[in-house]
């Protein structure tokens, strides 16, 4: 049978996973509904740390999840590579917005959403894969603080460059290696690279999910409890773990076999969890709960949250992949 599901062709393979993903999202949505019918609350009054909140965050996130893979796949190698590129501009205005910048640093903002942002969009689209894993953290880490030395203000200048070139690492570089997913090819694999950015997807969310879910259940001592208090040794081992099983249940949509494909998620699920830490780590330094919970001042709508954990995940994929299957191009 899964054989049968390797030879399928493109277009059969996208409405098997399509109603598979879209069924499971719409059921996972209606049983919410219904319990927030039969537990009815005020919605003025709920924690945002809550688990009914942490739940439709973690839900919103994964139908974010899907509709980028479907937009990924219609609109085809140019279309989504794109889409990406403003779904980094928008994920980087809602970093910046939410940073202490002052006016010294416009020169440098100027040239990270106008100049280094496309830019490494179009490194992607040419497939011009050596320069565009190079640009932003060799030629972009130098030439931020150079321009920003250029507006003659050394007040907490380091600690205002090291924002903006985290934010372009993460929002931008980071991001863009998800559409560099669709440009590989490997050999009897061609018209089917929207697979691996769906295989990504699904093996991060579903780590996230079961880590979130397993540090509820097991009630363990955090590791980091100043950062999360729902982050174990215990529940990440779980969270990575089934993101690697979902991985192997996977391999018949990619070019891997099902040892390659649990190890591949694996390093993928890791990268993506530990991420979502570190972004963590980031909210409380900028005294917020999340990205979108000051949108009626900044305009951020927490997209940010949607997709940090693909920030950190997609380029350690992208390379292992990419490495481990010597593709040059």
């Amino acid at each position: 049978m899964l054989r049968e599901l390797r030879m399928m062709e493109p277009a059969t393979h996208v409405a098997l996973l399509f109603a598979i993903l879209f069924g499971l999202l719409l059921l996972i949505t209606i049983g919410g509904v219904l319990y927030r019918v039969k537990n009815p609350v005020d919605s003025l009054h709920v924690d945002p740390r809550s688990a009914r909140a942490q739940f439709k965050r973690d839900l919103n996130g994964a139908w974010v999840g899907a509709l980028l893979f479907w937009l990924a796949w219609i609109s085809g190698p140019v279309g989504s590579t794109i889409l990406f590129g403003l779904f980094s501009f928008f994920c980087l205005r809602e970093f910046i917005t939410l940073q202490h910048t002052t006016r010294s640093d416009h020169r440098a903002l100027i040239a990270a959403f106008f100049v280094v942002l496309p830019l490494q969009y179009v490194i992607v689209g040419l497939r011009r894969f050596d320069l565009f894993s190079v640009f932003i953290p060799v030629y972009v880490f130098l030439a931020i603080p150079v321009i920003s030395a250029l507006a003659d203000d050394p007040r907490r200048f380091l600690e205002r460059n090291a924002k903006i070139q985290w934010g372009i690492m993460v929002c931008v570089y980071g991001l863009s290696h998800a559409p560099a997913l669709l440009l590989l090819e490997f050999p009897r694999y061609q018209g089917r690279g929207a697979f691996l950015l769906f295989f990504l997807v699904m093996v991060v969310s579903i780590a996230q999910v079961a880590q979130e879910v397993a540090s509820r259940k097991l009630r363990r001592r955090p590791v980091v409890r100043h950062i999360s208090r729902s982050f174990s040794k215990r529940a990440w081992w779980i969270g990575v773990l089934s993101g690697a099983f979902t991985g192997a249940l996977l391999y018949w949509v990619t070019p891997f076999k099902a040892g390659q494909a649990f190890v591949l998620a694996f390093i993928a699920a890791g990268a993506g969890t530990l991420g979502g830490l570190v972004m963590k780590a980031l909210k409380k330094d900028a005294g917020i709960l999340y990205w979108g919970n000051s949108h009626t001042i900044t305009g951020a709508i927490g997209l940010l949250d949607r997709v940090a954990a693909l920030c950190f995940a997609a380029p350690v994929f992208f390379h292992s992949v990419r490495w481990y299957f010597k593709l040059d191009v």
